[in-house]
């Protein structure tokens, strides 16, 4: 008989390419990977790993089991998707990520609605950028992401998922108040050719899209600090470093000495929840689009 979790871990072995990426995949650590899959050869009385370096590589009836491995667990998926739609009530784990202003502005209110209309539902959330999030919604690491597209540049999407639209999500540009345009009721962002810009790690999709978005309109940005968070760049457009883009989720409080001021040409950000197709069927995962779309609702946006 093969045991279901030693089944995968084998298919996270074989998604994440390493004992630790596994390991970070399962929330486990590396020795129980380890040790899940020394109790699986035995199982199956064939080597499923070989060494490679400092690392491990599947051997042929390895990858031959991982193949059947992921067949069987998208089964697994189907078959409790449909005991729990049997069941009719959203009940059991639910893990969902969030990009971090979503995680921010949506995602406790949220949470706050699904514990009190589904007391049965374990919610499990973390901060995940969308690439991030979209990857591990395909892994099976997790079972909904938030994730975002820009209005000019749309987040890649593998084939096999679902999405629902939870709200657009308006952007401005954050100025320091004793900046020329601070006054302004719109601006251009041709108009922030000569400004230093504050922008996300390089890399990430959000600090793509600007580099697109301002180099369509021939300006070559001058890019000057990189922060993660958007308090923290706001924080330093407060201390007069430079301009950013500031969209109005999970934005407040502004920090005094910041003026956002709209874009003509409306900048704005694309909000959207996937999941797994073969999860479709699940009441938790409805009930969390339904409380997902009502925090997005109540924000006004």
């Amino acid at each position: 008989m093969l045991n279901l979790e030693r089944l995968r871990t084998l298919d996270a072995l074989a998604r994440h390419g390493s004992v630790s990426g596994a390991a970070a995949g399962l929330h486990v650590t590396t020795s129980a990977v380890s040790q899940q899959m020394t109790k699986l050869e035995r199982e199956v009385g064939q080597q499923l790993l070989a060494k490679n370096g400092r690392g491990v590589r599947l051997t042929d009836a390895g990858r031959l089991l991982a193949e059947h491995a992921a067949r069987i667990l998208s089964q697994v998926e189907l078959a409790k998707a449909d005991l729990e739609e049997q069941r009719g009530k959203a009940v059991g784990e639910l893990r969902i990520s969030a990009f971090p202003t979503a995680m921010r502005g949506l995602l406790p209110g949220t949470l706050t609605a699904l514990r009190a209309g589904h007391p049965g539902l374990r919610v499990r959330s973390q901060e995940m950028e969308p690439q991030l999030g979209v990857a591990a919604v395909v892994r099976g690491d997790i079972d909904m992401a938030v994730v975002l597209d820009w209005y000019n540049k749309p987040l890649p999407m593998p084939e096999g998922l679902i999405k629902a639209s939870l709200l657009d999500d308006p952007a401005d540009v954050a100025m320091p108040a004793t900046h020329p345009l601070a006054d302004r009721s719109e601006v251009d962002l041709e108009e922030f050719a000569d400004d230093e810009w504050i922008t996300w790690a390089e890399g990430e999709f959000c600090h793509e899209w600007l580099m697109f978005t301002l180099r369509a309109k021939g300006i070559e940005p001058r890019i000057a600090h990189r922060a993660e968070e958007h308090h923290t760049q706001l924080a330093l457009v407060a201390a007069g470093l430079g301009v950013c883009v500031a969209p109005q989720l999970g934005r407040d409080p502004m920090p005094a000495g910041v003026r956002t001021v709209p874009v003509r040409h409306r900048v704005r950000r694309h909000v959207y929840a996937v999941w797994r197709a073969d999860a479709d069927r699940r009441p938790s995962i409805r009930a969390a689009v339904e409380a997902l779309q009502g925090a997005g609702a109540a924000l006004g946006q």
